[in-house]
Protein backbone atom coordinates (compact mmCIF):
# COMPACT_ATOMS: atom_id res chain seq x y z
CA UNK A 1 0.00 0.00 0.00
CA UNK A 2 1.31 3.50 -0.81
CA UNK A 3 2.40 5.75 2.04
CA UNK A 4 -0.50 7.51 3.73
CA UNK A 5 -0.86 11.24 3.11
CA UNK A 6 -0.29 13.17 6.31
CA UNK A 7 0.47 16.66 5.00
CA UNK A 8 -2.18 19.38 4.74
CA UNK A 9 -0.25 20.77 1.75
CA UNK A 10 -1.04 17.72 -0.38
CA UNK A 11 -2.93 18.80 -3.57
CA UNK A 12 -5.92 16.54 -2.87
CA UNK A 13 -6.18 17.77 0.71
CA UNK A 14 -5.97 21.38 -0.45
CA UNK A 15 -8.71 20.72 -3.00
CA UNK A 16 -10.98 19.12 -0.41
CA UNK A 17 -10.68 22.26 1.68
CA UNK A 18 -11.18 24.50 -1.34
CA UNK A 19 -14.41 22.73 -2.29
CA UNK A 20 -15.92 23.67 1.06
CA UNK A 21 -16.40 27.10 -0.54
CA UNK A 22 -19.37 27.61 -2.90
CA UNK A 23 -17.31 29.82 -5.21
CA UNK A 24 -14.81 27.03 -5.84
CA UNK A 25 -17.54 24.40 -6.22
CA UNK A 26 -19.12 26.48 -8.97
CA UNK A 27 -15.78 27.17 -10.62
CA UNK A 28 -14.64 23.54 -10.59
CA UNK A 29 -18.05 21.92 -11.10
CA UNK A 30 -17.34 19.45 -8.32
CA UNK A 31 -18.25 18.83 -4.70
CA UNK A 32 -17.34 16.57 -1.78
CA UNK A 33 -19.41 13.64 -0.53
CA UNK A 34 -18.53 12.09 2.83
CA UNK A 35 -19.72 8.85 4.39
CA UNK A 36 -19.87 5.23 3.31
CA UNK A 37 -23.54 5.16 2.31
CA UNK A 38 -23.58 8.41 0.26
CA UNK A 39 -20.32 7.59 -1.53
CA UNK A 40 -21.55 4.09 -2.29
CA UNK A 41 -24.77 5.53 -3.70
CA UNK A 42 -22.76 7.89 -5.89
CA UNK A 43 -20.80 4.94 -7.28
CA UNK A 44 -23.90 2.80 -7.85
CA UNK A 45 -25.77 5.69 -9.50
CA UNK A 46 -22.95 6.12 -12.00
CA UNK A 47 -21.94 9.58 -10.83
CA UNK A 48 -18.60 10.80 -12.14
CA UNK A 49 -16.15 10.17 -9.32
CA UNK A 50 -13.04 12.28 -9.76
CA UNK A 51 -11.28 10.87 -6.73
CA UNK A 52 -12.01 8.66 -3.76
CA UNK A 53 -10.47 9.74 -0.47
CA UNK A 54 -10.07 7.21 2.27
CA UNK A 55 -8.43 6.71 5.64
CA UNK A 56 -7.64 2.96 5.70
CA UNK A 57 -7.22 2.93 9.47
CA UNK A 58 -10.79 4.21 9.86
CA UNK A 59 -12.35 2.22 7.04
CA UNK A 60 -10.79 -1.04 8.15
CA UNK A 61 -11.84 -4.21 6.36
CA UNK A 62 -15.44 -3.15 5.75
CA UNK A 63 -17.14 -3.93 2.43
CA UNK A 64 -16.51 -0.29 1.49
CA UNK A 65 -12.77 -1.01 1.44
CA UNK A 66 -13.37 -3.68 -1.19
CA UNK A 67 -15.51 -1.22 -3.18
CA UNK A 68 -12.66 1.31 -3.12
CA UNK A 69 -10.26 -1.34 -4.39
CA UNK A 70 -12.66 -2.24 -7.21
CA UNK A 71 -13.03 1.40 -8.23
CA UNK A 72 -9.28 1.89 -8.16
CA UNK A 73 -8.81 -1.15 -10.37
CA UNK A 74 -11.33 0.41 -12.78
CA UNK A 75 -9.22 3.56 -13.04
CA UNK A 76 -10.63 5.86 -10.35
CA UNK A 77 -7.97 7.82 -8.48
CA UNK A 78 -7.70 7.02 -4.77
CA UNK A 79 -6.03 9.19 -2.12
CA UNK A 80 -5.23 7.49 1.19
CA UNK A 81 -4.95 9.74 4.23
CA UNK A 82 -3.92 9.19 7.80
CA UNK A 83 -6.83 8.90 10.21
CA UNK A 84 -5.69 12.07 11.95
CA UNK A 85 -5.69 14.15 8.75
CA UNK A 86 -9.00 12.72 7.54
CA UNK A 87 -10.54 13.59 10.91
CA UNK A 88 -9.36 17.19 10.58
CA UNK A 89 -10.98 17.46 7.16
CA UNK A 90 -14.20 15.69 8.09
CA UNK A 91 -17.55 17.47 8.49
CA UNK A 92 -18.76 14.66 10.77
CA UNK A 93 -18.30 13.44 14.30
CA UNK A 94 -16.81 9.95 14.17
CA UNK A 95 -15.83 9.99 10.48
CA UNK A 96 -16.11 6.71 8.58
CA UNK A 97 -12.92 7.19 6.61
CA UNK A 98 -14.47 7.52 3.14
CA UNK A 99 -15.18 10.56 0.98
CA UNK A 100 -15.27 11.35 -2.71
CA UNK A 101 -14.84 14.31 -5.05
CA UNK A 102 -17.77 14.10 -7.47
CA UNK A 103 -18.74 16.07 -10.58
CA UNK A 104 -21.79 18.28 -10.08
CA UNK A 105 -24.80 17.50 -12.27
CA UNK A 106 -27.15 20.50 -12.07
CA UNK A 107 -28.54 20.98 -15.58
CA UNK A 108 -30.25 23.88 -17.34
CA UNK A 109 -34.03 23.81 -16.96
CA UNK A 110 -34.48 23.17 -20.69
CA UNK A 111 -32.72 19.80 -20.28
CA UNK A 112 -35.14 18.47 -17.65
CA UNK A 113 -37.27 15.70 -19.14
CA UNK A 114 -41.05 15.99 -18.79
CA UNK A 115 -43.22 12.89 -18.93
CA UNK A 116 -47.04 13.04 -19.12
CA UNK A 117 -47.27 11.71 -15.56
CA UNK A 118 -44.38 13.82 -14.26
CA UNK A 119 -44.33 15.34 -10.76
CA UNK A 120 -41.85 18.09 -9.93
CA UNK A 121 -40.98 20.40 -7.09
CA UNK A 122 -39.49 23.88 -7.43
CA UNK A 123 -37.82 25.91 -4.70
CA UNK A 124 -37.20 29.60 -5.33
CA UNK A 125 -34.26 31.12 -3.47
CA UNK A 126 -34.33 28.60 -0.63
CA UNK A 127 -31.58 29.94 1.62
CA UNK A 128 -30.95 27.02 3.97
CA UNK A 129 -28.84 24.24 2.43
CA UNK A 130 -30.20 21.76 4.98
CA UNK A 131 -33.72 22.47 3.71
CA UNK A 132 -32.58 22.00 0.11
CA UNK A 133 -30.95 18.67 0.94
CA UNK A 134 -34.04 17.51 2.82
CA UNK A 135 -36.27 18.46 -0.12
CA UNK A 136 -33.97 16.46 -2.42
CA UNK A 137 -34.20 13.43 -0.14
CA UNK A 138 -37.99 13.68 0.20
CA UNK A 139 -38.59 14.27 -3.51
CA UNK A 140 -36.52 11.23 -4.43
CA UNK A 141 -38.24 9.11 -1.77
CA UNK A 142 -41.67 9.96 -3.22
CA UNK A 143 -40.54 9.25 -6.77
CA UNK A 144 -40.66 12.79 -8.13
CA UNK A 145 -39.18 13.43 -11.55
CA UNK A 146 -37.05 16.42 -10.70
CA UNK A 147 -36.23 19.43 -8.53
CA UNK A 148 -35.95 22.93 -9.97
CA UNK A 149 -33.94 25.51 -8.04
CA UNK A 150 -34.39 29.11 -9.14
CA UNK A 151 -32.73 32.39 -8.30
CA UNK A 152 -29.79 32.76 -5.95
CA UNK A 153 -30.60 30.14 -3.34
CA UNK A 154 -28.54 27.65 -1.40
CA UNK A 155 -26.12 25.40 -3.25
CA UNK A 156 -27.50 21.83 -3.44
CA UNK A 157 -23.88 20.64 -3.24
CA UNK A 158 -23.01 22.52 -0.06
CA UNK A 159 -21.82 20.10 2.67
CA UNK A 160 -25.02 20.55 4.72
CA UNK A 161 -27.21 19.91 1.67
CA UNK A 162 -25.24 16.85 0.59
CA UNK A 163 -25.42 15.42 4.10
CA UNK A 164 -29.17 16.09 4.41
CA UNK A 165 -29.89 14.51 1.03
CA UNK A 166 -28.48 11.17 2.25
CA UNK A 167 -27.35 10.23 -1.26
CA UNK A 168 -30.67 11.03 -2.94
CA UNK A 169 -29.13 13.79 -5.04
CA UNK A 170 -27.47 11.07 -7.13
CA UNK A 171 -30.88 9.73 -8.14
CA UNK A 172 -32.97 12.91 -8.54
CA UNK A 173 -32.56 15.17 -11.60
CA UNK A 174 -31.81 18.73 -10.46
CA UNK A 175 -32.15 21.76 -12.73
CA UNK A 176 -31.53 25.47 -12.25
CA UNK A 177 -33.36 28.52 -13.60
CA UNK A 178 -32.32 32.15 -13.29
CA UNK A 179 -35.75 33.31 -12.18
CA UNK A 180 -39.10 31.97 -11.08
CA UNK A 181 -40.66 33.62 -14.13
CA UNK A 182 -38.51 31.27 -16.21
CA UNK A 183 -39.83 28.31 -14.20
CA UNK A 184 -43.47 29.29 -14.77
CA UNK A 185 -42.79 29.87 -18.47
CA UNK A 186 -41.15 26.44 -18.77
CA UNK A 187 -44.07 24.83 -16.96
CA UNK A 188 -46.61 26.52 -19.25
CA UNK A 189 -44.69 25.43 -22.34
CA UNK A 190 -44.79 21.80 -21.20
CA UNK A 191 -48.38 21.85 -19.94
CA UNK A 192 -47.32 21.46 -16.30
CA UNK A 193 -49.89 22.58 -13.73
CA UNK A 194 -48.31 24.67 -10.98
CA UNK A 195 -49.35 24.57 -7.33
CA UNK A 196 -48.26 27.45 -5.10
CA UNK A 197 -48.87 27.98 -1.39
CA UNK A 198 -49.80 31.01 0.68
CA UNK A 199 -51.15 31.42 4.18
CA UNK A 200 -53.60 33.92 2.66
CA UNK A 201 -55.05 31.49 0.11
CA UNK A 202 -58.76 30.69 0.26
CA UNK A 203 -58.45 27.11 -1.01
CA UNK A 204 -56.90 24.41 1.16
CA UNK A 205 -54.72 21.49 0.23
CA UNK A 206 -57.70 19.19 0.79
CA UNK A 207 -59.63 20.97 -1.99
CA UNK A 208 -56.90 20.79 -4.59
CA UNK A 209 -57.79 18.97 -7.79
CA UNK A 210 -54.61 17.55 -9.28
CA UNK A 211 -53.65 16.43 -12.75
CA UNK A 212 -50.29 15.57 -14.25
CA UNK A 213 -47.81 16.78 -15.14
CA UNK A 214 -47.73 18.93 -12.02
CA UNK A 215 -45.19 20.99 -10.08
CA UNK A 216 -45.27 22.19 -6.49
CA UNK A 217 -43.66 25.64 -6.23
CA UNK A 218 -42.19 26.90 -2.96
CA UNK A 219 -40.86 30.32 -2.03
CA UNK A 220 -38.04 31.54 0.22
CA UNK A 221 -38.07 30.56 3.90
CA UNK A 222 -38.53 34.08 5.26
CA UNK A 223 -40.96 35.65 2.82
CA UNK A 224 -42.66 32.89 0.84
CA UNK A 225 -43.79 33.61 -2.70
CA UNK A 226 -44.54 37.19 -3.69
CA UNK A 227 -47.95 38.29 -4.97
CA UNK A 228 -46.39 38.48 -8.43
CA UNK A 229 -45.28 34.85 -8.20
CA UNK A 230 -48.58 33.65 -6.74
CA UNK A 231 -50.42 35.25 -9.64
CA UNK A 232 -48.52 33.00 -12.04
CA UNK A 233 -49.55 29.76 -10.32
CA UNK A 234 -52.44 27.69 -11.63
CA UNK A 235 -53.50 26.81 -8.06
CA UNK A 236 -52.87 28.77 -4.86
CA UNK A 237 -53.57 26.76 -1.72
CA UNK A 238 -52.86 26.81 1.98
CA UNK A 239 -51.86 23.88 4.19
CA UNK A 240 -54.49 23.76 6.97
CA UNK A 241 -53.11 23.74 10.53
CA UNK A 242 -54.80 23.81 13.93
CA UNK A 243 -51.99 24.81 16.30
CA UNK A 244 -50.53 28.17 17.23
CA UNK A 245 -47.67 28.06 14.71
CA UNK A 246 -48.18 30.60 11.94
CA UNK A 247 -45.95 28.87 9.40
CA UNK A 248 -44.17 25.60 8.62
CA UNK A 249 -40.53 24.88 7.95
CA UNK A 250 -39.90 24.97 4.18
CA UNK A 251 -38.76 21.36 3.93
CA UNK A 252 -41.69 20.18 6.09
CA UNK A 253 -44.18 22.07 3.91
CA UNK A 254 -42.55 20.65 0.79
CA UNK A 255 -42.79 17.14 2.21
CA UNK A 256 -46.49 17.50 3.04
CA UNK A 257 -47.27 18.80 -0.44
CA UNK A 258 -45.21 16.18 -2.26
CA UNK A 259 -46.72 13.37 -0.20
CA UNK A 260 -50.26 14.59 -0.81
CA UNK A 261 -49.72 15.00 -4.55
CA UNK A 262 -48.15 11.53 -4.79
CA UNK A 263 -50.91 9.97 -2.66
CA UNK A 264 -53.69 11.39 -4.78
CA UNK A 265 -52.08 10.47 -8.08
CA UNK A 266 -51.15 6.97 -6.93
Amino acid sequence: MPDLISSASNPTVKRLRRLADAKHRRREGAFVVEGVAPVWQAVEAGATIEELVTAPDLLGSSPAAAMVAEQEAAGVRVARLTAELFGRLSERDGPSGLAAIVRAQVRPLAELDVAPDGIFVAAHEAANPGNVGTIVRTAEAFGLNGLVLSGHGADPYAPQAVKASMGSLFHLPIAHADSLDDVFAWAATHGIATVTTSARADATLDELEIRTPVMVVLGPERTGLSDHDLAHGDHVITIPTVGHATSLNLAVAAGILMHEVRRRLG
